[in-house]
């Protein structure tokens, strides 16, 4: 699958409009609740959650106490503000990686949200035999600017959205060197839903959900997908086959059973 960034298009004036749904998650997230505790657990092991455009680790917490309720070690990037220039924080995120790997003794997953996913993927590029899985959240890394945080990008930064040649949105979108999932929502009003796919192959998958992309970190199913994928058996990766009752959750059937993955249009 091949997303170039001029291809695809930025989401709709009225998806972007309607994103603070997305802070109204809470809610439906409390009633989940019971649900969400019911989620594989697997074993227990190190997570690196990273954050999206802008954002801080104060905005990964709700993932981050959810994994660690299921027994996983869930930590955030402690980079502060996700705001420095492409690859600023690549050395950073793999010394991290490095060093929990040698204190776990185990591989370690990634999860990012939006831009953290971005990062999550080249981290684990640079460090494949340290990192478990990588699992991204609304990540638009196969056309990075189909997207439209440009004004907010030049408000936090004082510069214009960074151009992407082909050959590097290429790179981007590659196959990982590690099995991935990549989580996203066709209403998404921040990032386009397309950019957000990947080629899926032995073990790399797409799986959609539904809601908004600020609201994805809070979203009730996109959590029981991390979870499931990484309750997944080290060296054992398979792709992603809900239950009958989490498959009511999903946004694509067929002949009243879920698909694996949505056509392109």
């Amino acid at each position: 699958m091949e997303n170039l960034e001029g291809d695809i298009a930025p989401p709709s004036t009225f998806l972007l409009a309607i994103e603070p749904r997305g802070l109204f998650s809470v809610a439906p997230l409390i009633a989940a609740a019971p649900f969400l505790a019911t989620a594989p657990r697997g074993t227990p092991h190190a997570v690196i959650v990273l954050p999206g455009l802008g954002a801080t680790d104060r905005s990964t917490i709700v993932i981050r106490r959810y994994l660690n309720y299921l027994g996983h070690h869930a930590t955030g990037w402690h980079r502060g503000r996700n705001v420095r220039p492409a690859g600023a924080d690549l050395p950073a995120i793999a010394a991290q990686i490095g060093s929990l790997r040698e204190m776990t003794g185990k591989p370690v997953s990634l999860v990012g949200w939006s831009r953290g996913g971005i990062i999550a993927r080249e981290a684990a590029r640079l460090a494949p035999d340290a990192v478990r899985m990588v699992v991204t959240l609304g990540s638009p890394f196969a056309a990075p600017g189909a997207s439209n945080v440009g004004v907010l990008w030049r408000r936090l930064t004082g510069e214009a959205f960074p151009a992407h040649t082909r050959e590097r949105m290429r790179a981007l979108g590659a196959p990982l060197p590690v099995p991935s999932t990549s989580i996203y929502s066709r209403s998404d009003g921040v990032v386009a839903w397309q950019a957000c796919r990947q080629t899926e192959g032995a073990q790399s998958e797409n799986v959609e959900v539904r809601g908004s992309h600020t609201g994805l970190g809070f979203n009730p199913t996109a959590l029981w997908v991390i979870a499931d994928r990484l309750a997944q058996p080290p060296g054992a990766w398979a792709p992603f086959r809900p239950s009958p009752v989490v498959a009511r959750l999903l946004p694509w059937r067929e002949g009243g059973s879920w698909r694996r993955s949505a056509p392109n249009a």
